[in-house]
């Protein structure tokens, strides 16, 4: 039974290998690896609590199960509680030394938490248990990627990529670096594959249009905004991202509405405060954009962009001391903000 509830594991089939579980746990109770695998079918339809209720039971049953303590420890990262997680794999590791997968897992849970260097060393461990393990070298890559090591990210996804041509993640992540260094056109092309591979990958075409917007091609990444929202609906970040591109082409009340809608998903987000204040500035509703402002400057009190437009609207209020504080400051921050807002067609 615990066998043929595996095959049904693999097949996709949670309900059924559930069910066999059952019947292998009923003939032998003390059998931790029936536990064990159904806890990972419970997890595979999201049933995280049962899911860890069974890995507890089979850890029980032997105490040195180290799978058991690594799925666990999946486990509790899932529901965020990632220092039991960590714990979970520095006992599955302590068990079995050379594990790569609970390596490459604690340092997904040591990225997490961003402590990006033991995530790296981890993911270095690994590699080096397994030198063909692309999602490890995937991993490393985005940790890389966090601490602004570009070329060294690209390297780890370049080397993801050949171990496994469809890897949709890598694609993406790559293009994500290429982007970060300026090198847009590499940029969309990583995301193209990415599209190609997973017509429904709502990410990607998010990202694909962001970089269109660094381009200037604002009608192309509306057109990816909208596949990404049609896609995943629940994004916020979407929404404020086709958001900010309308305000900018000045299509300011589909514009609007695109930000309400991500503000009444998530009420406390900064950016998509700085683009509807955006679009209040340009509607010369000035009172709204200042609130709007304040609000996202609050969240993020260092946001240049957010402080430039305040000094904008300040200088339209008669605040003109407040007005030259907050530009001043917004340009000692991002030297090219004013550069940014003239093509917006505002200026001081």
């Amino acid at each position: 039974m615990n066998n043929r509830g595996l095959a049904y594991s693999r097949k996709s089939q949670p309900a059924r290998a559930i069910r066999d579980f059952d019947q292998a746990i009923r003939l032998d109770p003390a059998l931790a690896s029936a536990y064990n695998n159904r806890g990972n079918a419970y997890s595979s339809r999201g049933d995280t609590e049962r899911a860890i209720q069974d890995y507890d039971e089979a850890i029980r049953l032997d105490p040195k199960y180290a799978f058991a303590f690594n799925n666990r420890g999946n486990a509790y990262r899932n529901l965020g509680e990632v220092d039991r997680a960590v714990q979970d794999f520095d006992q599955a590791i302590r068990f079995e030394p050379n594990y790569a997968l609970a390596y490459n897992n604690r340092g997904n849970a040591y990225s997490s938490r961003g402590e990006m260097g033991l995530a790296i060393r981890d993911y270095d461990q690994a590699i080096a248990i397994e030198p063909n393990y692309g999602f490890a070298f995937n991993n490393r890559g985005h940790a890389y990627r966090v601490l602004g090591e570009l070329d060294r990210a690209i390297q780890d996804f370049d080397q993801a990529i050949r171990l496994n041509p469809q890897d949709v993640l890598a694609f993406e992540n790559r293009g994500l670096a290429h982007s970060l260094k300026g090198e847009l056109d590499r940029g969309i092309q990583d995301f193209d594959q990415a599209i190609r591979l997973n017509p429904s990958y709502a990410t990607a075409f998010h990202h694909r249009g962001s970089v269109y917007s660094r381009k200037g091609q604002h009608d192309r990444a509306i057109e990816d905004f909208d596949q990404a929202i049609l896609l995943n609906p629940l994004d916020e970040t979407a929404w404020n991202s086709r958001c900010f591109a309308r305000a900018i082409t000045n299509r300011l009340e589909l514009a609007l509405a695109d930000c309400s809608q991500a503000l009444r998903m998530r009420p406390e987000y900064a950016n998509a405060l700085d683009s509807r204040a955006l679009i209040y500035l340009k509607l010369d509703e000035i009172a709204r954009a200042l609130a709007d402002y304040d609000a996202a400057l609050r969240l993020d009190p260092g946001k240049a962009h957010s402080l430039y437009g305040r000094g904008l609207a300040k200088r339209r209020m008669g605040d003109l001391a407040g007005a030259e504080a907050d530009l001043a400051a917004a340009t000692a921050q991002a030297p090219r903000v004013a550069e940014e807002y003239s093509t917006y067609g505002l200026r001081p």
